[in-house]
Parts: structure tokens; sequence; C-alpha cells
């Protein structure tokens, strides 16, 4: 299960009707790359047949199953205080993140 805290949901419900094409959904993945070894990533996109389609706290996203090998029990949150303007990924299955939080391993 990945999940989404209120304000996170808050920023995607705004972002999808700024930048999502009709049928789109948040796309939540894991690449290669990043200096931990892995980076997030997030992005609008159509519906693929090996995604997971998953709902939380009322907004539908998507997930790759080998992304969602990573990102099962993840919580997605959004900051918007003083350390800088962005989502949050807490996840428990990282054994290490740098310091920006953008990446893992």
């Amino acid at each position: 299960m990945i999940t989404l805290t209120d304000s996170a949901v808050q920023q995607i419900r705004k972002l999808a009707a700024e930048k999502a094409a009709d049928g789109q959904l948040l796309r939540i993945f894991v690449e290669a790359g990043g200096c931990s070894g892995f980076e997030y990533g997030m992005s609008f996109d159509d519906v693929k047949s090996e995604d997971q389609q998953l709902e939380s706290n009322g907004v539908s996203f998507l997930v790759d199953e080998t992304s969602f090998e990573y990102l099962d029990g993840c919580e997605v949150d959004f900051d918007d205080g003083l350390s800088g303007k962005g989502f949050d990924i807490r996840n428990p299955n990282a054994s290490s993140t740098c310091g920006c939080g953008r990446s893992f391993n």
C-alpha cells in the first residue's frame, strides 16, 4: 500500500487541474539514478497495461509493477514550508537516502 497525506492530496488535485490531460492520472515511479542508486519520480500519464491503479485518500494514481516493489509501504507528503516546496516520499524500504531525499538505495 502507498498512502498520500492530506497535503499531498491537495497539491496533486491542484496540479492535475492545471497540467493533466483528460484521462491521465498521477504516476509515481522509481528509476535508476540519483546519488544513492535510485530516484523517485512523479508525472501525469495515461494508464498502461502493466500498471497498478491504486487509491489513497480519494486520489487514484498509477504505479508500475517494478516501482511498486520499491514503494510498497511508502507515504507521500507535500511540504511547502521553509525547507522548500516539494513532495517527500517516506520509504521504510530504503536502507539509506541522500540528503535531498529524492534518491535512495
